[in-house]
C-alpha cells in the first residue's frame, strides 16, 4: 500500500531522514518508534506531502504523493491540533470534513454514534469551540474526524498522548478493529512502547533518521524494545529482514 524508495530529507547540510526502502502492505497496523529527533514526524510529513523530500519518493497505492493528489481521496490523518479549525464546534468540524469526503450529515452522524463511548460525553453537544476544548478532547475530535469517509490509510502521530487511561484503552480497541476487521492500513508513531506494541503487528525503530529495526510484533517485543532504548546489549531482537540480530 505504501512504498518508500531512496527517501532522504535534508535541512541545510543536516540529514534528518534516510530510508532506502520500506514497504507497508494494505491492512497492516504499523508502528513507528524512536527518540525525539529520530525522524518520525518528518516521515509522516513526507507521507502527507506537507514537506518535499530531498531525494527519493513515497507512493501510496502506486500514486506518488509528491506528484498527484489522488491519494488524498483514500488517506486521512491527524498529526496535531493544527489539523483542526479552532473557531468551529466539533459538530461543525465533523460536518465540514464530511463534505470534503462527500458524506452528508446523516452519514457523519451515523459514524459519530459509533464513537459515543470514545467521546465519553465530552465532545458533542457541549456548545464549545474546538479551541476551547482540552488537549485530550481536541485529540479525540481529530482522531475521529480522520475516520470520516472510510479511508483506506489512516496516519496518526502520537495518538495516545494527552488521553486519559480509559480513552487510551478505547482507542487501542478502535485501532485494532480498523486494521484487523476493516482492512485499513494504520500508521502510528508513539513514544509509548507499551501501547504501540499492543496495537501494531509490525514496528519500525528509527534512529537519527534511519531504520535500525523492523520487527514483527510478538510477546517478546516490548521487552526487546525496552532493552534497545535502555542500551541493554544482551537481548536479541527478531528482525523481519534477518533471523536474529543483537541490539
Amino acid at each position: 500500500m505504501v512504498q518508500i524508495e531512496n527517501l532522504t530529507k535534508k535541512y541545510s547540510s543536516k540529514l534528518v531522514l534516510n530510508i532506502q526502502e520500506l514497504n507497508i502492505p494494505k491492512g497492516q497496523s504499523f508502528g513507528l518508534v524512536g527518540n525525539n529527533g529520530a525522524g518520525k514526524t518528518t516521515l509522516f510529513s513526507l507521507l502527507l506531502d506537507l514537506i518535499q523530500p530531498s531525494t527519493g519518493h513515497i507512493s501510496n497505492n502506486e500514486v506518488r504523493v509528491d506528484q498527484s493528489e489522488n491519494w488524498k481521496t483514500y488517506t486521512s490523518s491527524f498529526i496535531d491540533e493544527s489539523f483542526l479549525i479552532g473557531y468551529l464546534t466539533p459538530e461543525e468540524y465533523f460536518y465540514f470534513i464530511g463534505e470534503l469526503r462527500n458524506r452528508n450529515k446523516s452519514d457523519v452522524d451515523a459514524l459519530l454514534a459509533k464513537y459515543e463511548d470514545f467521546f465519553h460525553g465530552e465532545i458533542l453537544g457541549q456548545k464549545k469551540y474546538l479551541r476551547d476544548l482540552s488537549k485530550g478532547n481536541q485529540k479525540k475530535a481529530g482522531i475521529v474526524a480522520s475516520f470520516i469517509g472510510n479511508p483506506e490509510v489512516v496516519i496518526l502521530d502520537e495518538p495516545f498522548a494527552n488521553l486519559d487511561p480509559t480513552t487510551q484503552i478505547r482507542l487501542k480497541g478502535i485501532i485494532k478493529d480498523l486494521a484487523a476487521q476493516q482492512g485499513v492500513t494504520v500508521l502510528i508513531s508513539s513514544h509509548d512502547l507499551s501501547h504501540v506494541t499492543e496495537v501494531c503487528e509490525r514496528i519500525v525503530v528509527l534512529n537519527k533518521g534511519e531504520v535500525v529495526k523492523d520487527i514483527q510484533t510478538s510477546a517478546q517485543t516490548l521487552r526487546d524494545l525496552e532493552a534497545f532504548f535502555s542500551g541493554n546489549t544482551s537481548v536479541q531482537v527478531t528482525d523481519l529482514n534477518t533471523s536474529e540480530e543483537s541490539i
